[in-house]
This record gives C-alpha cells, structure tokens and sequence, in this order.
C-alpha cells in the first residue's frame, strides 16, 4: 500500500465519472482490488447491491474534504482538476461532514441517480484511448447522449443487474446519426425555453408506450431489425430479456425525431387547426398531426393509431399544447404540457430486469398484485422501502463523536427513513384500492381512517 499511499502512479480522471470508478481504475493501476484501496477512508455504509449481492456498478462515494486529498494523492491529480471532472467530487453529505473527526478521510456510499443523475458504462475503447486503461469506467450520462457515435456502441445504464456494459450498433447508422441530430433538437428546446432533460424524457416516454404496443403492430418491420441486430444478430429464446435490455437503444432514433417534431412550431399550429381552434372537435382517425408524426418516424400507416390512443402521453401533450393557446387570455389556466407524471414514465431497465427475475422465480404465473398494479409503481414502492432500509442501516455505526453531533445524524436519518416509510405505504395504499381493494380495508391494514385515505387517493389521482 506504500505506493498507493504516495500517489506514484498518475489516474487520470473522466469528465462526467463516479468518484467510486475513478477509485476502481486507480486501485487497477496499482495492480489492487478496488476493496484494498477502498480501506483508506472510512465508510460508515456500504455500497447498494443486487438482488444476488454483486455490487451494483453505480454505487457512488460521498467524500469529505480529507477524503477528497487522500483520493487526490492517491491519483497524483490536483483537487482542482477531480473538482471539474468529477459531478461528485465536490457534493457535502451531512454523513461524512466535519466536526470532530473532520481530519480523518470518510466517505458516504451512495447511488448514483441520487447525487448527480442516471450513470451509464463508459465505452471501454474510449477510456482505453484517454487514459491508456481498457477497464471498466462508469459515468453520469444523460439518457440523450448514450451513444458513443466513434465506435458505434449504445451505453447500458450501470444500476441494473446485466451483465453487458453495452450493445453493438455498427450495423445500425441511424443511431449514430440520431445522436449528431440531438444537440440541434436540444438547441431548438433551450430557444423554446424547455430544458432539453424535459424534451427528451417525454419524447422518450411517448415512444416507449409504441414500443409496449408495438408487438400487436403487424406492419412494424424496424424495430425487430434493429432488436435482433442489438442482440447480436438475433435475440432467440431471449427475447422478452432482450426487448428489455434493447429498448432504449432501439427507440432511441424516433425519440429524437418525436422530440423534433414537438418542438416544431409548425405542429402547435397543425395541432391547433385540426382541434378545431376556437371551435373544438374530436380527434379524427384522420388526424393530421398524428399522420405527419407517422411519416416522421418512417411509418406512414402509423397516424390512425397515435389519433385514437386516447390517455396517451402525446394525447395529454398534444391536448396541452391546444389548451394553451385556447386559453392564453386567462392566466393561469395553462397546462405545462412538458409535464410528466409519474404514473407515465417508462419502467427502467433496472426496474423490468427485477420484475421478470420474480416472474421467472415463481413460474411466470405472476400474481394478482403484479397484473394490476403497474410495474412503475410497484418499482417505485419497492425503491422506497429499500432507501428506507439503507437509511436504516447506516445508523449501526453512528456513535462516535459529540453529542450533539451523533443526536442530530441519528434524528436526521430516523426522519428520513419515517418520511419515506411514510411515503411507501401511502403508495402502496393507493396502489391497493386502485387495484379494487376496498376503502376500509385498505385503512385498517394501514392503521389510517378510512376518510385520511380517501383524499390520499383523490389527490394521487388528480397528479397522476
């Protein structure tokens, strides 16, 4: 450890990477495993794991500031220089603040999509060629730039339980052209005065409804080109596996062409007269919006479908959008038509892979909970309870200091973990009487009046 200690050996940080990474690729350049070098901060918690108990790959590290010298030693690279590298780097987490022990080197385990955002693998060739090491990286990456247009490979998000780090696309140009495309449709977002997370998180969401729907489409010939050619050439047996861990990658082009086309000023207008302007109508099977849409995404059959899929998110996009300007003249009264709720947002590759593990566990019968209760909001309850159980966990070891040092972490975590604990079971409330258990049983299972939970679920209808 003597060499590690003095920082001989130079780790040159990625923009955008973990610190829990760039500490993996220095322990790598030392010949090390990450757990040996891992002993020089002290952790009062342990990195999130899988269901099998691997690591997961995005489990993050909060260090204090003696923390942040010994990692700067460590890689021979000034604090300044890991401060614009890494999103991290420079994050204050009340765990592993000052106080008494200020001087010694801690650090707080983390997820990723809790610190800085989704994270994603690094493309291996490229790490290799900035930095001179062909080992695994992991970087906050937004969903919108997860191709890697030099060496044709989509970049897997890092949280779930797979083992690829990412899919081939070199015999799939179209990705890569839809990835130069996104900085312009980005660029047109930020002039509409729309954050470009936004845009494509709802273009995203649109197009991963089709593809939920798209196995009934009997005239769709890209997608299952585009699955088979993700998977190798062809997702045989896997399929259902594939169709999960393919998705993005393979709606990634017509998210980027949906996101254009909602940011056109030409479709509010196209939106507006086929609404009826002033005087509103339904929406034909005909509709011109839904026709030219179609078109967009090179299937031209597609526009009767997208007009009569009534409590889509491009319905509530599109009625938004004509509401708006039906109603410019009443401020206030404007729908954010950008806004996604949460009941619509696509499960997560992470949350599908945990959904089917459990299907193939018990036989793929499923059970009454899974058929009605969405995967989104079962993986949202579950998400719940288990940062719940982290918070828990951490506080074995939180009885060292001041009093009021020890007092104030306990208490701050306790209440944590009772607002979030809090927060599960009036999901899992709603969950149950939405799903057709009755109102009074539901309350006496949650020790809640049946009235408290009555509007609970009133509310969570009116926001979705």
């Amino acid at each position: 450890m003597r060499a590690v200690e003095t920082g001989a050996l130079r780790t040159v940080p990625l923009a955008g990477e973990l610190t829990s990474s760039l500490i993996a690729r220095a322990a790598a350049r030392y010949g090390l495993a990450a757990a040996d070098v891992l002993r020089l901060w002290t952790c009062r918690s342990s990195p999130a794991r899988h269901e099998g108990g691997g690591v997961r790959a995005d489990a993050e590290l909060l260090l204090n500031e003696a923390g942040r010298r010994v990692l700067a030693g460590l890689c021979g690279v000034e604090p300044a220089v890991l401060a614009r590298a890494l999103p991290a780097f420079t994050v204050e987490d009340p765990g592993v603040g000052g106080g008494g022990e200020a001087s010694v080197a801690r650090g707080r385990w983390r997820a990723a999509s809790a610190v800085a955002g989704p994270a994603a693998f690094g493309c291996r060739l490229c790490t290799a060629r900035r930095t001179g090491q062909a080992v695994r990286a992991v970087r906050y990456v937004p969903r919108w730039r997860r191709v890697c247009v030099r060496h044709g490979r989509w970049l897997l998000d890092a949280d779930a339980d797979q083992p690829l780090e990412h899919l081939a696309l070199q015999q799939l140009p179209e990705m890569a052209a839809a990835q130069r495309r996104w900085p312009g449709v980005a660029r047109r977002g930020l002039r509409a005065g729309v954050e470009p997370e936004q845009v494509f998180a709802l273009a995203h969401a649109v197009v991963a409804h089709w593809w939920d729907q798209a196995l009934s489409w009997e005239r769709e010939e890209i997608w299952p080109r585009r699955l088979h050619q993700v998977a190798g050439g062809d997702a045989g047996q896997k399929l259902e596996w594939w169709r999960i861990v393919g998705r993005d990658a393979a709606i990634f082009p017509e998210a980027v062409a949906v996101a254009g086309m909602l940011l056109d000023p030409a479709s509010a207008d196209l939106l507006w007269k086929s609404s009826g302007g002033t005087r509103p109508r339904a929406r034909r099977e005909d509709d011109p919006f839904c026709r030219r849409l179609g078109e967009r995404v090179g299937r031209a059959w597609l526009g009767p479908l997208l007009a009569t899929d009534h409590g889509s998110v491009l319905h509530d996009w599109t009625g938004a959008v004509v509401r708006g300007r039906r109603w410019s003249s009443a401020p206030g009264q404007q729908d954010n038509p950008w806004h996604l709720r949460r009941k619509q947002q696509p499960a997560t590759l992470a949350g599908q892979l945990r959904i089917l593990a459990a299907e193939q566990r018990s036989g793929g019968s499923g059970t009454r909970w899974q058929a009605t209760v969405s995967a989104e909001h079962r993986f949202h309850i579950t998400q719940l309870v288990k940062e719940a159980g982290e918070q828990l966990v951490e506080l074995g070891g939180m009885h060292s200091g001041t009093t009021a040092e020890v007092a104030r972490t306990l208490l701050e975590h306790l209440a944590r973990s009772a607002d979030l604990v809090e927060e599960a079971l009036a999901h899992t409330a709603v969950a149950a009487v939405t799903a057709g258990v009755t109102l009074e049983e539901v309350a006496a299972w949650a020790r809640l009046p049946a009235h408290e939970l009555a509007e609970i679920v009133a509310v969570s209808e009116d926001h979705g």
